[in-house]
């Protein structure tokens, strides 16, 4: 599993394509209010630097246990699902398949001959 990783593309479902994180998506500066040159340059050298070491360190430190929690979230999901959710559905519908049976005979006995009474009371009607 780890072999096939694409450590160059590590978004390859682009599912954070909502976090913007480059320097030229968070500041900017309009026309009539630039700082001088060399402050844009040196901010621009800080927040990547900056970016780049926090977040390490910040997966670094945490990285790996959160990794862990959310493995350990997801296998909770699929054993609920695979264990408690599918079976109870599948009895659901065994038990709502019981119960349309049991309308559709009430329905036929009942309701049916009513309808087919009323209809042969219109048959006979025309233009």
């Amino acid at each position: 599993m780890a072999a096939n990783l694409d450590l160059a593309n590590r978004d390859p479902n682009n599912i954070n394509d909502h976090i913007k994180v480059t320097f030229e998506d968070v500041l900017a500066e309009p026309e009539g209010a630039h700082s001088i040159d060399c402050v844009w340059k040196l901010s621009y050298t800080c927040f990547t630097c900056w970016l780049g070491i926090c977040y390490k360190i910040s997966t670094l430190l945490c990285g790996i246990c959160i990794a862990a929690e959310w493995g350990c979230e997801f296998a909770s999901v699929a054993f609920y699902h695979v264990w408690y959710i599918t079976p109870m559905l599948k009895m659901c519908e065994m038990n709502c398949a019981v119960f349309t049976k049991m309308m559709r005979t009430f329905l036929s006995c009942c309701i049916e001959p009513c309808c087919e009474a009323c209809g042969a009371l219109f048959h006979n009607f025309k233009k």
